[in-house]
C-alpha cells in the first residue's frame, strides 16, 4: 500500500508577480492535487514575508476549498500564540460547516514572523508558553466541550475539524503525544531533530482521554520534504539550483537597502560554514526523476516510520510546480496522469 501524499503549499509570490497571481495558483496547484490522488493541502502562517502569500491563512483555505470538491484542505499551519484560541475556533468552525469533513487544523507556537512584526501584531513575546493550554481551549471550542464556562464557538460543525501538532523540536513531539493528537514534524526546513522527535512521540503517544474525542487511538507522523519531479532529471536538478539560491537570499538579503547578490556570489556563500548551515535546512529535498523521487520518498518514509509525507513543491514556474505533482503521484500513487 502507497504511504499517503499531502502537498504543503507556500504560497510564493514571485519575483515581479502579485499575490492575486499566487492565489490563482494556488488554486491550480490544490485542483492538481485533487485530480491526482493527495490527500490534503496545507497552507503556513507567516507574516511580513514578501515572498509569501498565505499570511491570511484561514481565508486562503477557504477560497481553495470552494474551487475543490474532495481534497482536505488546512493550515500547516496557525501559529496559536499569534491568536485566541475563540477566534480560530469560530474561523475554522466557519470553514468545516461550509465545506463539511475537508479541514485540518495543524497548530504551531512559532510566531510566524520576526521580533518587530511580533510586536506589529501586539503578540507577547511569553504567549508561546501556554502554547499547551491554548491548544486545549481551542480543542474545547471546536468540539463541543468548552473549558470557557458560557462560552462556545459559534458557528461549531456538526463534524469534527481533526487537530494536528506541529513542530521541529521535542516540544510539540510531546505535547502531541500527551494530547493523542497526530504530530507533523517540518523537517522541510529544520531537519535536526526529526529522528529523535519521531521516536519521542511514538513512545510517549497515548490516545486521548476527553469522553468522545478519542479518533486517534494510535500514532500517526507526518514528515515534511522538498520536491522538483522533472521528466528531465538534470533540468530538476537545475530548478533546485534556483529554488535553493532564493531561499538564501531571502535569508541574508533583507529589507529595502539590502544588496542584491549574483548567482555567484550565493554558490560561493553556500561553501561557506553559514551557507551550508542555511543548505542544511533542505537537507530532505530531491530533484529529478520520477524514479529518483520515488526512491529518495519511499527511503524518507522506511527510515522515518512515517505514516504520511507531506512534500513542498519547489520549482519556481508554476508549470512546473503542475507537472511534479502529476509525476511524483504517478511514481507514488500510480495515479493517471
Amino acid at each position: 500500500m502507497s504511504i499517503p501524499l499531502s502537498i504543503l503549499d507556500l504560497a510564493p509570490i514571485a519575483p515581479g508577480e502579485t499575490a492575486r497571481k499566487t492565489f490563482a495558483a494556488s488554486v491550480a496547484l490544490a485542483q492538481t492535487a485533487e485530480k491526482h490522488g493527495y490527500r490534503r493541502v496545507w497552507y503556513a502562517e507567516h507574516h511580513n514575508m514578501p515572498t509569501i502569500a498565505s499570511s491570511a491563512t484561514s481565508i486562503l483555505i477557504g477560497h481553495v476549498a470552494a474551487q475543490t470538491s474532495t481534497i482536505r484542505l488546512g493550515a500547516g499551519g496557525i501559529m496559536l500564540p499569534n491568536h485566541a484560541p475563540l477566534t480560530i475556533a469560530e474561523q475554522f468552525g466557519t470553514l468545516e460547516t461550509l465545506t463539511p469533513g475537508r479541514i485540518d487544523l495543524g497548530l504551531g507556537r512559532a510566531p510566524g514572523s520576526d521580533q518587530v512584526t511580533m510586536h506589529a501584531m501586539r503578540r507577547d513575546a511569553s504567549s508561546a508558553e501556554t502554547f499547551p493550554q491554548d491548544v486545549l481551549e481551542l480543542q474545547g471550542y471546536l468540539w463541543g466541550e468548552s473549558r470557557v464556562p458560557g462560552v462556545q464557538a459559534v458557528p461549531r460543525a456538526s463534524t469534527r475539524v481533526p487537530l494536528y501538532i506541529l513542530g521541529s523540536s521535542l516540544f510539540g513531539a510531546q505535547l502531541a503525544a500527551m494530547l493523542g493528537l497526530p504530530y507533523a514534524f517540518a523537517s522541510h526546513f529544520s531537519p535536526d531533530a526529526l529522528f529523535e522527535a519521531v521516536a519521542t512521540y511514538r513512545s510517549e503517544f497515548r490516545p486521548a482521554e476527553l469522553t468522545g474525542t478519542g479518533e486517534l487511538s494510535e500514532p500517526h507522523v507526518i514528515v515534511g520534504a522538498n520536491v522538483i519531479a522533472s521528466e528531465d532529471g538534470e533540468d530538476a536538478r537545475r530548478q533546485f539550483d534556483i529554488t535553493r539560491r532564493s531561499r538564501v537570499r531571502s535569508m541574508i538579503s533583507r529589507g529595502p537597502a539590502a544588496p542584491e547578490y549574483s548567482d555567484e556570489q550565493i554558490d560561493a556563500f553556500l561553501t561557506t560554514a553559514n551557507g551550508r548551515h542555511i543548505a542544511n535546512m533542505m537537507k530532505y529535498s530531491v530533484a529529478g526523476t520520477p524514479d529518483e523521487v520515488r526512491a529518495f520518498l519511499e527511503n524518507f518514509a522506511a527510515q522515518t516510520g512515517a505514516d504520511e509525507i507531506i512534500v513542498g513543491h519547489q520549482s519556481p514556474r508554476l508549470a512546473d510546480r503542475l507537472r511534479s505533482v502529476e509525476l511524483t503521484a504517478d511514481a507514488m500513487l500510480g495515479a493517471a496522469v
